[in-house]
């Protein structure tokens, strides 16, 4: 029957779960999001055009800013957003902890992977922002592995995002440390190979597209959408497996209109919500929705174990960690 509906409202991107009542739902609401501004203005259009009675307001900064606004708004007891669509699944599992996210038990999500998800429904993966390796077409060999960039020719030739700055590289971080053949070792050897890591993403992808690193850890879509462009790089998703932000939407436990901010949760985690986040170039969360052009297909991409209620808890020794490894 679902899919019948679909079809029939095919020029609609509508949300499985609201379909019967996309024109029922009405009303404000409000928005905080560190989506890119155009991907935040698309994502909200698309919204909008499948609820068009819900009159949405957004507010876009970076997930830290975010979260800054945020506490501020919960101290003066004065809390504005209804939703939050934010980088990562730590900083949820933090306002989970503090009960500042509410349970969404009827959201649909059955044909996702469960490590993708909290089991309890206070907050669900939109999309999957992996991070592999970075190649320099000029460089020595074309790495297969993690393990590749401990190879003598890479010597310091490496660039890496700082998890002190990046929440991607926190998060990258805390997997590959956690694999049994990597470890806190596999950061030991990247700094013996002279590796410094410093600011985010886009720093790595522009000192090896530069040409003065041959290597790097970087998220995914940096260089694949540059590469169709004529960029010098490749991109690798190592065997071993990469690790995921997964840009995680929840409700807020003060949220004043519980119907909008449910069906927003059900279009991004609707087949129309994932191939909205493939269109915008990113690697959709939903397994049977296509990537985008320069991704290799959903299955031959291998996710990294991560535990995001673990991670919080280690947060500070990670970090402490790391900063002792290769100075703060």
């Amino acid at each position: 029957m679902k899919h019948a509906i679909i079809a029939a409202l095919a020029t609609l991107p509508l949300a499985g779960a609201a379909l019967a009542q996309n024109t029922e739902i009405s009303g404000p609401l409000t928005l905080y999001t560190s989506q890119p501004n155009e991907d935040a203005q698309r994502t909200v259009d698309a919204f909008t055009a499948a609820y068009p009675n819900v009159e949405v307001t957004w507010i876009r900064d970076g997930t830290t800013q975010v979260m800054a606004r945020l506490e501020a708004e919960f101290a003066a007891g004065a809390p504005q957003a209804d939703v939050l669509l934010i980088a990562d699944t730590v900083t949820m599992e933090g306002l989970e902890a503090q009960g500042r996210l509410m349970a969404y038990p009827g959201a649909d999500t059955s044909a996702y992977d469960p490590a993708l998800m909290d089991p309890e429904h206070h907050y669900f993966s939109t999309k999957l922002i992996t991070t592999g390796i970075i190649y320099n077409t000029n460089a020595p060999f074309v790495p297969e592995s993690w393990s590749d960039l401990l190879r003598p020719e890479a010597q310091g030739q490496i660039a890496m995002p700082s998890p002190l700055t990046s929440g991607a590289a926190t998060i990258h971080m805390i997997a590959l440390t956690g694999h049994e053949d990597l470890g806190w070792a596999y950061y030991e050897g990247l700094a013996d190979q002279g590796t410094n890591p410093q600011g985010g993403n886009g720093g790595v992808y522009r000192a090896v597209a530069g040409g003065e690193q041959m290597y790097g850890m970087v998220v995914d879509f940096l260089p694949i959408r540059e590469i169709p462009n004529g960029a010098p790089v490749g991109f690798v998703f190592p065997t071993e497996g990469v690790s995921a932000v997964t840009e995680p939407v929840a409700i807020l436990s003060n949220a004043q209109n519980v119907p909008a901010a449910q069906a927003f949760v059900d279009f991004l985690i609707s087949e129309a919500g994932q191939q909205l986040a493939a269109d915008m170039g990113y690697l959709p969360a939903l397994e049977t929705v296509t990537p985008p052009a320069g991704f290799p297909a959903r299955d031959q991409i291998q996710l990294l174990d991560f535990d995001p209620a673990a991670a919080l808890e280690n947060a500070d020794a990670d970090r402490l960690h790391f900063t002792e490894i290769f100075g703060g």
